[in-house]
């Protein structure tokens, strides 16, 4: 339920190259990185307007016209530094499939239908308490052609950015139970059982809206305030 970066380990995050998930050979990097220093452009700007997140950023189900298919769900959790203090006034962006496993994007085309009333996109301030929340609909599983008969397991990307667009993590939340796990190479790719976990939130009864939506809770903690990725913006 919740995602954390060790301090003395990065078995937090997937191997830049792993071998079952193809695309990632690739992409890897070769050679050891260099590491530039950043000057103070780099660190304090360019930063994001508050005003610019509203209401309906924060309702994926209230973008459009009518509501989507699909079974809704509130998202919620807190953002926390390593030593458990709130991170407030943090972007979080989220980005996902709709009911049926489909993403609005001119690359996917598998036989699955889009919903007129779901774009699949929204974004939220952090309070003062590191807390975000999110209505949205539960995603679909969806396939991918890594693999003979591959599919993704149900999740919803996550953005979090830091004082500057530097400072940026980007993960993927997943669901409980879901019986594809074992069968992602993307979710096996973080090596350690204990990390993997975390990406998984917590069905949430105490948040749950009788007759309305079930509730998750997902609770992300930052080490430092310039957190590196764990996985590329465009993986699926």
């Amino acid at each position: 339920m919740s995602l954390i970066y060790p301090r003395e380990s990065l078995k937090a995050h997937p191997l830049n190259a792993s071998p079952e998930y193809k695309s990632t050979l690739k992409r890897a990097p070769a050679q050891p990185l260099i590491l530039l220093p950043h000057t103070l452009s780099e660190t304090t700007g360019p930063v994001f307007g508050h005003v610019a997140v509203n209401e309906t950023d924060t309702d994926l189900t209230r973008q459009h016209a009518g509501e989507p298919l699909g079974e809704r769900i509130i998202v919620t959790g807190r953002v926390l530094d390593e030593d458990g203090r709130p991170v407030p006034h943090t972007l979080v962006e989220i980005w996902q499939a709709n009911a049926a496993g489909r993403y609005v994007h001119v690359r996917d085309q598998h036989p699955a239908p889009l919903d007129p009333n779901f774009t699949g996109a929204g974004r939220a301030l952090t309070d003062a308490q590191g807390r975000y929340r999110f209505v949205t609909v539960k995603p679909g599983a969806y396939p991918w052609r890594n693999h003979h008969n591959a599919w993704r397991p149900a999740h919803i990307h996550f953005s979090l950015f830091g004082p500057s667009f530097l400072s940026r993590v980007i993960t993927q939340m997943y669901f409980p139970g879901d019986p594809l796990f074992r069968y992602d190479p993307i979710f096996q790719s973080i090596t350690d059982e204990n990390a993997r976990n975390r990406l998984v939130s917590r069905f949430d009864i105490e948040t749950t809206e009788p007759e309305w939506a079930l509730a998750y809770q997902f609770d992300i903690v930052l080490r430092g305030r310039n957190a590196t990725p764990l996985e590329e913006p465009h993986d699926h």
